[in-house]
């Protein structure tokens, strides 16, 4: 058995198993489940019952001058809204909490990351004029975190930020343009910055209950197809919409112009899914993505085989 099993906070909840869609009603009374756009038996239960991951809410932020406990190398969620001071959002606590909803510069977002899929996005989280406040339901699909909203209970995608179940069944929430880079690439960068503070739950946050995950044969709760052109399932690419640039041949190019988008890759950060302690995980470098024009685009870094599951009809960006 993969030691980061052994390890993951599943064992705190015992074994998983298929999700009974009888039980989902009592759990979630104010879900309509007469709405859905994804078949109900992909969908499993990933041990945690829910909010079993606690999401947070308004978190608290310090200076970047006053946080001495992230390691150099160790990656954060970089969040620059414009009219507001820059925030990060440190994968330590994302990885047990998966979900912090916040506003920045009165933007109302969600900073999500998935640790199975290895995806960071963060959303806006008005829907119609209406502001949600997101939280982790305890299922998969395709081994993707699926989030809830607490307003209507409506059963949400990480990976592609859709409603599958419930009123928003559908519905698309728009990705910010933020990325995953080190935490001295931040404060270098912002030095007059925020950075969330260490939340109030007493978690082993600087450990990675995932250890050696990213280097494992399969991924962990996923049934689906092998992603195509031998392309292993857990290694890293770069999804811009329905594309996908490996992160293999950006690491090698140290820029690639093609598509309308500009991709840059550079050392220094460090995988969270790696050694036992985030900050020393094998460096898998930072990427940031841009258009034409120099501006930052949504993106995410994620496995392969969340890609293909995903975006079963997308454009693999090859090269060839």
């Amino acid at each position: 058995m993969p030691r980061f099993l052994l390890a993951a906070v599943f064992a705190c909840f015992g074994a998983t198993a298929l999700a009974d869609p009888h039980s989902w009603a009592r759990e979630f009374p104010l879900t309509d489940f007469s709405q859905a756009d994804v078949p109900f038996d992909e969908i499993i239960s990933g041990g945690p019952p829910r909010d079993g991951i606690p999401a947070l809410s308004d978190p608290a932020m310090i200076p970047v001058a006053g946080e001495t406990r992230l390691d150099p190398l160790e990656p954060v969620v970089a969040v620059e809204i414009e009219g507001a001071a820059p925030r990060a959002y440190p994968i330590r606590y994302l990885t047990w909490h998966e979900i912090v909803n916040d506003t920045v510069g009165g933007v109302p977002l969600a900073v999500t990351f998935c640790p199975l899929c290895n995806s960071a996005l963060t959303f806006d989280r008005r829907v119609d004029d209406r502001v949600l406040t997101f939280g982790v339901t305890g299922k998969l699909r395709n081994s993707d975190m699926v989030m809830y909203d607490r307003e209507t209970e409506s059963w949400w995608q990480q990976a592609m930020g859709k409603g599958i179940v419930g009123v928003y069944t559908g519905t698309q929430l728009r990705s910010l343009p933020t990325w995953m880079e080190s935490w001295e690439s931040f404060r270098t960068r912002n030095p007059d910055g925020l950075v969330m503070d260490e939340p109030d739950w007493g978690r082993s946050y600087g450990r990675n209950p995932y250890v050696g995950y990213d280097s494992s044969r399969r991924p962990f709760l996923y049934s689906g197809e092998e992603p195509p052109h031998g392309i292993h399932a857990l290694a890293r690419v770069v999804r811009v919409g329905d594309r996908a640039w490996p992160l293999e041949r950006l690491a090698e190019a140290g820029e690639i112009r093609e598509g309308g988008v500009t991709l840059s890759w550079r050392a220094g950060n460090a995988s969270a899914l790696d050694a036992g302690r985030i900050g020393e995980g094998r460096d898998v470098g930072q990427v940031r993505v841009r258009d034409t024009k120099g501006r930052d685009l949504p993106h995410d870094v994620m496995f392969a085989f969340a890609f293909h599951a995903f975006w079963p009809d997308g454009e693999w960006m090859l090269g060839r």
